[in-house]
């Protein structure tokens, strides 16, 4: 997959696309990350890539111009691929969103800074927008970032554990289990038997249990969406009887049977 990402601080993601996994998925040429840095579409010699916003206010709002020439030199007229905008104002960034652009095979993204973008831009170049998060960042690299690793961790091959994204929070509806290391005990804290049993029957039974009993006192609102069998019915009724669980969020879970 290529990554096309437009910022005026390409600085910023040269150290982190060469580590760990993004760094190794681009050694392994699984992805292609080109940051193009948006001052060199200007064409004063200030390179001028902001301005102050029409009707007042404070801040500044990135220009049009620079934008739309950048992306249509790189991407053509109109882009070949879609193209992303990381915004505050943007749907928020899910495992289920990821999935669906881990399926292009060339996205383009727009790292915004100051008060934002023209609104030019939002409506005639941009085609999807994307938070993180419901808080405010000085600019979307750092939101880049995070699309193209979430992305990246998607593609096949790119993680050491080939069930390694499946396993992941989230990934099925449902918070990850708890993990333990070596030394099995620890200042008097001790690992589960079961991890230590070589029973992967009741291993995967046991993390399944955990995974549901995190996102019921964590996540409850994950619940709506996720799926369930019978194995996952009987857990929840286990559960349902070692810890206080609201009935409001009891009936949130859907199931093959009732509980």
């Amino acid at each position: 997959m290529i990554f096309d990402v437009f910022t005026i601080f390409p600085e910023v993601f040269d150290p982190y696309v060469h580590l760990s996994i993004l760094g190794k998925a681009v050694e392994s040429k699984i992805i292609q990350i080109n940051i193009f840095n948006l001052r060199d579409w200007t064409k004063d010699k200030h390179h001028t890539t902001d301005d102050t916003p029409f009707g007042g206010g404070g801040g500044m709002v990135m220009k049009p111009e620079p934008i739309f020439s950048a992306v249509e030199d790189i991407e053509g007229k109109p882009p070949r691929c879609p193209v992303i905008l990381m915004s505050p104002q943007g749907e928020l960034l899910s495992h289920q969103k990821a999935m669906g652009l881990s399926g292009n095979n060339h996205l383009s993204i727009i790292c915004g800074r100051y008060e934002g973008v023209d609104e030019r831009v939002r409506e005639h170049l941009v085609t999807d927008e994307i938070s993180i998060g419901d808080f405010v960042l000085s600019g979307g690299e750092l939101p880049a970032l995070v699309l193209i690793e979430v992305i990246t961790r998607l593609l096949p091959g790119a993680l050491g554990d080939p069930n390694g994204a499946q396993d992941d929070s989230f990934a099925s509806g449902l918070l990850e289990y708890p993990h333990y290391t070596r030394p099995a005990e620890f200042r008097d804290w001790i690992t589960p038997d079961v991890l230590l049993s070589g029973n992967h029957k009741e291993i995967h039974r046991w993390r399944r249990k955990q995974a549901l009993m995190h996102t019921i006192q964590k996540r409850s609102d994950l619940l709506t969406n996720a799926v369930f069998n019978k194995v996952d019915i009987e857990l929840i009724r286990e559960i349902s009887k070692e810890m206080d669980v609201h009935p409001s969020i009891i009936n949130l879970i859907r199931g093959e049977n009732e509980i």
